[in-house]
C-alpha cells in the first residue's frame, strides 16, 4: 500500500522592531504576553497573516490567485456574471446562485456571515447560473473546488456547512520578544494652524503607548496538505510565495507614526519529514542585553544552541536547512533571500514529485 510521507517547511525569524505599536489590544496598548515569567512584546498570528495576505494581493500573486473574505459575495459573483453575460440581470442571478449554494442573502448585497471565496469559485457560480443550472449539488461543488492560494494556506471555516471547510496548510505562531519588555508612552500635542497668535496652547493633547523589541517569529507549512488543495504543480510555488511574504511582511499598525518597517536580522528555514518544530524554548529564559547593549547577537546564539539540543535529544536533523543573515551559519547553508526562495521551491517540487513510498 502506498503512503504519503510527511513534508513540512518551518520558518524561524529573528527581527528587531524599533519603537512601534504594530498590533494593539482593545485599549490601544501594544499586545504583550507573559512567557518564562516575564512580560514579552507580542504580535498576534492574525495580524501577521493579514500582512501576508496583503503582500499576496499587492506584490506576489495575480488577482485570481487571492481570495476575498467578505459578506459581499453577491457582488463578486455579479461581476463575473457581467463578464460572461452582460445583457442579463447580474444582481438577480447572483442572488439565485448564492441561494442554490446555500448562502443566505440577508440585505442588499450582503450574506449573513463573512465568507472566504476565490475568484475561480465566483466564476464557477456565475457560469452555472447563466447556464440555468438548478442542481444545488453543482453549486456546492463550485464553492468547494478550486480554492485560491491564501485559502489553501490559511483555511476556511463555514460553521453551518462543514463540508465547505478547508484545513489550513499553514500555521503561524504569535511572535514574542526574546527578552523582557516594558511598554512606554509618547506624549504628543497637535497645534491649531489657524489659532490666534496670542494663543500658545495646543489644539490637542494625547499619548500613544509603544515598545521596541527583538522578535522571534515562527510559522510552518504542511506541504502535503497544501498539495491536497492545490495539486502538485502549484504547491511548490505556493510555498515559495508564503516564504517570501512571511519573511518580508510586517503588520501596518501605527506605521505612519513610527515608520517601523524593518527586515529580519536572521532567517532559518528547514525542510522536515518528521514534524514541525517551534524553537521558542530557546527564549524561555529571557535574553539579557550584551555588555555593549543589544539582544540580536545573543538571540542568535540562543536559538543555535537550543536547536542543536533539540535535534540531539528528540529529532533528526532537518532534511534541508537554509540560513539568511550572519550568526546562524552553524544551522544551515547561508544564502540571500532570492537564492533561498529558488532553492526552497526547487526542493519542494522535487520532493513532491517523488513523494510515494511503498
Amino acid at each position: 500500500m502506498n503512503m504519503r510521507k510527511r513534508l513540512y517547511v518551518d520558518f524561524h525569524v529573528l527581527q528587531t522592531v524599533p519603537p512601534s505599536c504594530v498590533n494593539r489590544d482593545d485599549t490601544g496598548s501594544p499586545k504583550t504576553a507573559v512567557y518564562g515569567g516575564v512580560t514579552r512584546a507580542r504580535v498576534s498570528s492574525q495580524a501577521w497573516k493579514h500582512a501576508i495576505r496583503q503582500m499576496f494581493k499587492e506584490e506576489l500573486l495575480d488577482k485570481e490567485d487571492v481570495g476575498s473574505r467578505t459578506k459581499k459575495v453577491l457582488l463578486l459573483v455579479a461581476d463575473k456574471i457581467k463578464q460572461i453575460a452582460p445583457e442579463k440581470d447580474a444582481q438577480a442571478l447572483a442572488k439565485k446562485a448564492l441561494e442554490f449554494a446555500g448562502l443566505k442573502v440577508i440585505k442588499d448585497s450582503d450574506i449573513d456571515v463573512l465568507f472566504f471565496l476565490s475568484q475561480k469559485q465566483a466564476e464557477g457560480l456565475a457560469k452555472l447560473v447563466v447556464e440555468d443550472c438548478d442542481d444545488k449539488k453543482e453549486y456546492k461543488n463550485a464553492i468547494r473546488e478550486l480554492p485560491s492560494v491564501d485559502m489553501a494556506l490559511f483555511g476556511r471555516m463555514v460553521a453551518n456547512d462543514p463540508s465547505l471547510n478547508y484545513d489550513a496548510a499553514a500555521q503561524v505562531a504569535h511572535s514574542i520578544s526574546t527578552h523582557r519588555v516594558q511598554n512606554e508612552y509618547d506624549y504628543f500635542t497637535a497645534v491649531d494652524d489657524c489659532a490666534a497668535e496670542d494663543n500658545a496652547g495646543a489644539g490637542h493633547l494625547g499619548t500613544i503607548e509603544y515598545n521596541s523589541s527583538t522578535l522571534y517569529r515562527y510559522a510552518t507549512v504542511n506541504a502535503i496538505e497544501l498539495e491536497n488543495s492545490l495539486g502538485t504543480a502549484e504547491t511548490a510555488k505556493a510555498v515559495r510565495v508564503f516564504a517570501e511574504a512571511f519573511i518580508r511582511s510586517i503588520p501596518s499598525g501605527k506605521q505612519n507614526t513610527f515608520a517601523n518597517r524593518t527586515l529580519p536580522d536572521a532567517v532559518y528555514v528547514t525542510v522536515r519529514t518528521d514534524q514541525p518544530v517551534n524553537l521558542c524554548g530557546a527564549f524561555e529564559r529571557a535574553v539579557l542585553p550584551e555588555a555593549c547593549g543589544g539582544y540580536v547577537a545573543e538571540s542568535k546564539r540562543c536559538i543555535t544552541g537550543y536547536a542543536k539540543e533539540v535535534y540531539n535529544a528528540y529529532t533528526d536533523e532537518p532534511e534541508q536547512a537554509f540560513v539568511i543573515g550572519k550568526g546562524l551559519e552553524e544551522l544551515g547553508e547561508m544564502m540571500t533571500l532570492p537564492e533561498m526562495l529558488d532553492e526552497l521551491e526547487k526542493s519542494i517540487a522535487q520532493r513532491l514529485s517523488g513523494n510515494e513510498v511503498e
